[in-house]
């Protein structure tokens, strides 16, 4: 699967954002479970609707969510195609990291400070 954060860093940039709010990471647990109307997925929030559609923006400008019209209804559904690139950006950096303690980690092992000087 081609990773579009490559190629776009201000993608990436929007993903966390949107994921950096407890409210929009409780929308995608919702929408885990299946496409929503928007009514429904703010009825669990004490905020003004208004409000609660700026944070479907911001899910929607990170690539996290879609939505479309069903009649007079607005649907929401789950961008899985998107999470799973986040989780393979995240896990090629993690590799990248762990080599990087386990040389250090190595180096430290076999550098003793006290015989060094």
């Amino acid at each position: 699967m081609p990773n579009h954060f490559s190629s776009d860093p201000a993608a990436l940039d929007r993903a966390f954002q949107a994921l950096g709010d407890a409210t929009r990471r409780g929308v995608l647990a919702q929408l885990a479970l299946g496409e929503a109307p928007v009514s429904k997925l703010a009825e669990p929030y004490d905020m003004a609707l208004p409000t609660f559609l700026q944070h479907l923006k911001v899910l929607e400008a990170g690539g996290l969510v879609s939505s479309r019209k069903q009649g007079r209804v607005r649907l929401c559904r789950l961008e899985a195609a998107r999470l799973a690139e986040l989780r393979s950006w995240i896990r090629q950096h993690e590799q990248v990291w762990a080599a990087r303690l386990d040389r250090l980690d190595d180096f430290l092992n076999t550098h003793d400070p006290e015989k060094d000087t």
